[in-house]
């Protein structure tokens, strides 16, 4: 046999169950692989098959993309909303207060203090001294106070200001149309721009939602692959451990604990992490009950293989396909937990952005709609867009759907 008869073979046996419709998206990029990706981190033709069918859920496609832009801006929550300048130069000296906290005296103050740079005094030493200053477009952080607001807490969108409501300013001792800072969604009742606080509470939402998800999938999985593998006695005594734990009232049991402790984000985590790590135990358990009899697992067995090496490295990726349809519809349900507990006031401590915390302030204030629609909105947007990826998701990890 010649040796280009010897390739073709090899060829051939090498890529037998690929199918013609993949062999586009397998062909290597000049010198590197897949998608461009250097040779050893190429797709296999099932992932490919499945990141196939999850573009062609093209609602759950462009979900991801938007909601991860949101998420990545939401990151730069300083750089986008502060109450402190991004940038100072004056006097030949350099300032980046975003990143550090100057005291008062090196701009030309005596009390030590933290520079305060929406003071006036401040402000008019800067403007002396013709400093340059690079702001942040919105010049309110998540707990900074209008000093200078057209009413009365709450107020309205600074767009939504009527030539009555200047009129009604001028006359009460407000702030003066002409002078105002801008608040785009207006403030809540205590004078805290509202949009500001919305992109800091998007942002301590999905890293919430995303930590509980992650530490409590990890949890979750190895407790049903425990279960499920060995079964017997272990499978009988950690199923009755669950039933016992998932009857404890989780609300009252936070309540109690809030009582003790002073709630906060690692707190509540920790709290929530106690009940949520039982989601996927059931689904993983399942998985591995059903796998366990394979024989190429009777087969792995036989050859000595380590319960370990078999758990974790042959019947987990099985597992995980089932379990990954799951996670954002977890994550979801994350998300909306610390907005239920924030809105009933057990959740963040007081002061923190939140998103459950400002549905309560439009609960108690009706006559702000603006506090109302914001907050509804967000949590909306928020939900669908993690419900459509995780739709999405579903499809891609179904083997019964292909799609053109």
């Amino acid at each position: 046999m010649d040796d280009k008869t010897l390739t073709d073979n090899l060829e051939t046996e090498i890529e037998p169950g690929i199918p013609e419709d993949l062999k586009p998206d397998l062909e290597p990029a000049g010198p590197l692989g897949l998608f461009g990706m250097p040779r050893g981190f190429e797709f296999s033709p099932l992932n490919v098959r499945r990141w196939r069918n999850f573009k062609a859920n093209r609602r759950g496609y462009w979900s991801l993309w938007i909601f991860l832009v949101l998420f990545i801006v939401s990151m730069f929550a300083e750089f986008i909303a502060n109450d402190k300048p991004l940038f100072i130069h004056f006097d030949g000296k350099t300032f980046f207060p975003v990143f550090m906290t100057y005291p008062d005296t090196d701009f030309g103050d005596d009390l030590g203090t933290a520079a305060d740079y929406r003071d006036p005094h401040l402000q008019k030493f800067l403007d002396e001294h013709n400093a340059v200053e690079i702001w942040a477009p919105i010049r309110f952080s998540y707990n900074t106070i209008n000093d200078n607001p057209p009413s009365a807490f709450p107020s309205k969108p600074t767009w939504m200001l009527t030539a009555q409501d200047c009129e009604f300013a001028a006359k009460n001792g407000y702030a003066k149309c002409g002078t105002l800072e801008y608040n785009w969604l207006g403030t809540d009742d205590q004078g805290r721009d509202v949009l500001a606080r919305v992109i800091y509470g998007f942002r301590i939402s999905v890293l919430f939602g995303l930590v509980l998800t992650i530490v409590s999938s990890v949890i979750g999985v190895a407790a049903g692959a425990v279960q499920g593998y060995f079964g017997g006695w272990t499978d009988l005594l950690f199923q009755r451990f669950i039933e016992i734990w998932t009857s404890v009232p989780e609300l009252y049991l936070l309540l109690i604990i809030s009582s003790v402790l002073v709630p906060g984000f690692f707190v509540l985590l920790g709290i929530l992490l106690l009940f949520s790590w039982v989601r996927l135990v059931g689904l993983v358990r399942a998985e591995f009950l059903r796998g366990r009899n394979f024989e190429y697992i009777q087969a792995a067995r036989a050859l000595g293989v380590s319960n370990k090496v078999i758990m974790f490295r042959h019947l987990l990726p099985n597992a995980m396909v089932a379990t990954m349809t799951f996670l954002p519809f977890i994550m979801s349900s994350s998300v909306m937990t610390l907005t239920a507990l924030d809105f009933l006031g057990f959740g963040l401590p007081p002061g923190s952005p939140s998103l459950g915390e400002l549905l309560s302030q439009a609960k108690a204030n009706v006559q702000a709609p603006w506090l109302g629609l914001t907050g509804f909105f967000t949590v909306a947007l928020m939900l669908s867009l993690l419900i459509f990826i995780g739709e999405a998701v579903r499809d891609a990890f179904d083997p019964r759907k292909t799609f053109a």
